[in-house]
């Protein structure tokens, strides 16, 4: 039975979105130009006096700002990270001010393709500009700076959120001073590239594109490749195995396993909640991601001009971001002589497990952050 706000002491409770508008707008890395966007996000915490125990959530593919607690409008549904934010937890809010956002292009709020373009009064749809990574943390430090945070005690992110605070680390340097990555990459794999490059496609197969989503199966689609690779064999062996859920197996007629059952669900459900379009964008910010291109590859030279303390974590059957992407960036970091702690943790729950409240994983994760709230006057 899922807990609700009224159950769940651990809990930051009730919690409301913000929305920051910038008139100013920017010029993305692309070199197209957004007259003005909007950025919305929730903060779990108090911010001290010093205005030092700030923490920035980078979120992943499917994230949003709304990381921890409860809306009030929706009090059986937590935040997607809400078993890691919170008092007591390992992103302790008794100690920590914490920000999450949802970022720029996606479809919680946040300027994206849903938003209306100001020069044709009607949706971006596909025509949203490209964003990146480094357009992504730009606009992470502009909100920052209307909060009034000129340095984050830490920027953590599990996956495409881990590539951010990457990012971060060495964009801007003083601004940061630990960065936690979690289950990501200094780069994808042709591999992830390829399964990225598929979910696209199956969505361009939906015509027209901005049609309902539940009218939409080209989204659930993509949402059944991606969520297929965010498991391990191990993991969806135990939770499904061959068990069926419809038919008889011994005539062969009419037969659905709990595992196509399940996919079907996802895939729907997601349909009816994200856009296709940011889905898209998303993907391809995952696929550009490179900092190291910036030097001719060289990513021990990208990474030293970042001062942060660095936690680089990794999980055993994770497939889609493997322990030896997390090694690549660990061994850059070392050879350009950054402070480095790093954690592969036993899991058979793949990708997934950085959402997952592993013991051991959440005992490395709370023990360094723990370190890091010493280091400031909360």
């Amino acid at each position: 039975m899922q807990a609700t706000s009224r159950d769940n002491p651990g809990s930051v409770g009730i919690v409301s979105p913000h929305t920051l508008s910038f008139d100013q707008g920017i010029t993305l890395q692309c070199g197209e130009h957004l007259p003005s966007f909007d950025l919305v996000y929730e903060t779990y915490g108090e911010l001290n006096p010093e205005r030092t125990n700030a923490v920035l959530i980078c979120h992943a593919l499917s994230g949003h700002h709304h990381a921890a607690g409860y809306h009030e409008e929706d009090e059986d549904r937590p935040g997607w990270w809400d078993n890691c934010i919170g008092p007591g937890k390992p992103i302790d809010t008794n100690r920590f001010h914490v920000v999450s956002l949802n970022n720029l292009g996606g479809c919680h709020g946040s300027t994206g393709p849903r938003s209306k373009n100001p020069q044709t009064d009607m949706p971006y749809g596909a025509g949203f500009p490209t964003v990146t990574v480094k357009d992504w943390v730009r606009t992470q430090a502009m909100l920052a700076d209307a909060l009034g945070i000129e340095r984050f005690a830490a920027i953590v992110g599990g996956s495409l959120g881990g590539m951010q605070a990457l990012q971060w680390s060495i964009d801007y340097p003083d601004r940061v001073a630990h960065a936690v990555l979690i289950a990501c990459a200094s780069k994808l794999s042709a591999q992830n590239i390829a399964f990225n490059e598929i979910a696209r496609l199956a969505i361009k197969m939906d015509s027209p594109p901005d049609v309902a989503p539940e009218a939409m199966p080209g989204l659930g689609l993509a949402r059944m490749i991606g969520h297929v690779t965010y498991l391990s064999d191990d993991s969806m062996g135990t939770k499904f195995g061959r068990e069926v859920k419809t038919g008889d197996i011994g005539q062969g007629r009419d037969v659905q396993f709990q595992v196509e059952s399940y996919l079907h669900y996802q895939g729907s459900k997601f349909a009816q909640a994200f856009d296709p379009n940011t889905y898209v964008l998303v993907t391809r910010a995952l696929d550009y991601f490179d900092p190291a291109i910036e030097h001719d590859g060289d990513l021990v030279e990208t990474l030293r001009r970042a001062t942060a303390k660095f936690l680089v974590i990794s999980f055993t059957s994770d497939w889609r971001f493997a322990p030896d992407r997390s090694n690549e960036i660990i061994d850059a970091l070392v050879a350009a002589g950054k402070n480095t702690a790093s954690a592969n943790i036993i899991s058979s729950m793949g990708h997934d497990s950085f959402l997952m409240e592993i013991p051991r994983y959440f005992s490395v994760l709370g023990a360094y952050l723990d370190s890091v709230a010493s280091e400031v006057d909360v």
